[in-house]
């Protein structure tokens, strides 16, 4: 239940503030934490009943969290930059005392005794937390359909997704719930969501930000409006684990992410484009002309850009798909059938009826893709600084609907762009580069994906800011919901 709001403001504009302006305004007192969080929480009272971004609202904790963030910054004690700015966690980011079904009704609601890493680290910086973002059953899908959370919709078009698993991050940033959101990324789970709303996502380095569980090719990273903020939130949960969760963790490295951003040039960087892979679902003409339209103005700015060839088969693609529907079969085969029935029936139809019949040669076969996958992913990107493609084939597609054409038998068909980084664990992300012309997803924004070479998260960041300055006009946040 979203509490009544018992004042009336004309205009809340301080939900649309980045972070980077919010500690501005509160190193200077012109602004303070506790009506921030109380502009967030007044916007999305106001949207919520409509987007179901939001799966647990923390509004008294964050109004707490706030008030001692106040006091810290009229005392010259902040403990971050970022101290007091709100922020929303992924549902499957754990958080002590919230339960997390991870998208679910066939899991438990028995909150979670320990925070992930990615909490810790936020709360020592002293970020607000004002709630958990929704997700789909088990992250498994680019889709805002959940069993447990209901429908979350595209804050530009109510009819349509705002993309998965990072559904509700996506929604929640777009909408202006405030500015930082933490999303997670298996094969296109920040990125997707992302291009679908319009805003940033960056997929870090396998490794760069701590995680658990830690899982081939999963990461956490940003999801934001600007480039500038998804730096300094990586300042933030890059940061070492001292508890040391993440086997897969990378070492401590120092680099301020966002006072490096502008150090940089595209003169003699080399930077790749391709804008259809040749496998999976077809490339829509409006969304491979935003690809080449950026590699243009690139070029025009300095940069060597060329063209290169498709690099993953299908065999690979379908190779991943069976890998995490044979991994899907192990799990769900061992519920009862009582639990079973209530995960969303596309899901049980892709992990059962599919992968019943796999076999342990099977199984293999399809491990073995993902690592040709990883091995021609890098082979066919190491002589370039960047690469610029598509994020996905489409715009958002229809709210209801668990993928593009909403068929288990495709339904990974749509992330032959963003699976292959997940795969070779290179960074790369989201930035909103223009939007559709086409007749069924007109007005809908259109991103570009930046990938870069193994552990330059950094360089990535410094790409997509580029992007940022050169792209075309973008249109006005989608305020009116």
């Amino acid at each position: 239940m979203w509490p009544a709001l018992g004042y009336t403001v004309v205009m809340n504009t301080l939900c649309w503030l980045n972070a980077s302006d919010l500690r501005k305004q509160y190193a200077m007192g012109g602004v303070q934490p506790t009506a921030a969080i109380a502009g967030v929480l007044e916007r999305a009272a106001e949207c919520e009943p409509k987007l179901n971004a939001l799966y647990l609202l923390k509004a008294k904790e964050a109004e707490q969290a706030a008030a001692m963030s106040d006091a810290r910054w009229a005392t010259g004690k902040s403990l971050s930059p970022l101290d007091g700015v709100p922020i929303t966690l992924k549902e499957n980011l754990y958080t002590t005392g919230d339960p997390a079904p991870i998208g679910t009704a066939a899991n438990s609601l028995t909150p979670k005794e320990v925070n992930s890493p990615i909490s810790d680290r936020v709360r020592e910086a002293g970020l607000v937390l004002i709630g958990k973002t929704t997700m789909p059953d088990f992250g498994m899908l680019s889709s805002g359909q959940s069993s447990f959370h209901g429908v979350t919709r595209n804050p530009w078009q109510l009819n349509r997704n705002p993309g998965g698993s990072s559904s509700g991050a996506g929604a929640a940033c777009a909408a202006g719930y405030g500015p930082l959101h933490i999303g997670t990324d298996i094969g296109g789970s920040i990125r997707i969501p992302a291009s679908f709303c319009g805003i940033y996502g960056l997929k870090p380095s396998l490794g760069r930000v701590s995680i658990n569980p830690p899982y081939m090719g999963r990461v956490a990273g940003p999801m934001t409006r600007t480039v500038l903020d998804a730096a300094l939130l990586m300042n933030v949960i890059s940061r070492p684990d001292p508890d040391h969760r993440d086997f897969m963790n990378l070492p401590p490295h120092t680099v301020d992410y966002a006072a490096e951003l502008e150090r940089f040039s595209l003169k003699g960087k080399r930077i790749a484009v391709i804008t259809d892979m040749r496998v999976g679902l077809e490339v829509q003409s409006d969304v491979a002309a935003a690809t080449w339209e950026c590699g243009q103005l690139l070029e025009q700015h300095g940069a060597s850009v060329v063209p290169i060839q498709p690099f993953i088969t299908r065999a690979m693609l379908d190779g991943i798909c069976g890998f995490f529907e044979a991994r899907s079969h192990a799990d769900i085969s061992r519920m009862p059938h009582e639990v079973r029935e209530k995960i969303l029936p596309f899901i049980v139809h892709w992990a059962l009826h599919r992968a019943k019949g796999f076999s342990g040669d099977t199984v293999m076969g399809f491990f073995e893709q993902a690592m040709l996958m990883r091995e021609a992913t890098v082979a066919a990107t190491h002589d370039y600084d960047y690469v610029i493609s598509p994020v996905c084939p489409i715009p958002a597609f229809k709210a209801e609907y668990c993928s593009p054409d909403n068929d288990p038998e495709r339904a990974l068909a749509h992330i032959a762009f963003t699976v292959p980084y997940n795969m070779s664990e290179q960074p790369a992300a989201s930035i909103n580069w223009t939007y559709s012309t086409d007749t069924r997803s007109a007005g809908l924004p259109i991103g570009v994906q930046v990938a870069g070479r193994r552990f330059d998260d950094l360089g990535v960041l410094q790409m997509s800011r580029v992007i940022e300055q050169i792209r075309p006009k973008q249109r006005p946040w989608p305020i009116r919901i």
